[in-house]
């Protein structure tokens, strides 16, 4: 596997666990402190900086806690050059089912999430 694309696959597998473990830490050192979260699913712009997004990540119940099943999966990861990639992911907690737009740049030897764009589908049938 190509150094670079096992290097995004790794920088997924920390979202996917902090997510899950609702670990804003881990979140933390993956997200540029610069980045944005930006969603328009329910017809208005939900915009958050990382001083807004990791506190409610650190103050919400983890799926892992409430003996959800990890559901993500990684649908694609394309490269616009050396150091900027995007991954199409899914993920689910509760009745929330993700498709996440990970824009990632590689800064200071490392992959960083700088931009979080998603739009959720509410399953009525997940708990």
């Amino acid at each position: 596997m190509e150094p670079r694309f096992a290097e995004i696959v790794a920088a997924l597998g920390d979202y996917f666990d902090g997510l899950h473990h609702s670990d804003a830490d881990k979140l933390g050192q993956l997200f540029h402190p610069q980045a944005i979260y930006a969603c328009g699913t329910e017809g208005s712009l939900t915009h958050l900086t990382m001083d807004q997004y990791l506190p409610m990540v650190a103050k919400r119940p983890s799926p892992a806690s409430r003996g959800e099943p990890r559901r993500d999966r990684i649908l694609s990861i394309e490269f616009a050059g050396p150091v900027t990639a995007l991954a199409r992911v899914e993920c689910a907690i509760g009745p929330k089912r993700f498709t996440d737009l990970l824009s990632f740049i590689r800064l200071d030897g490392r992959w960083r999430l700088i931009a979080k764009v998603f739009h959720f589908d509410l399953d009525e049938t997940a708990a």
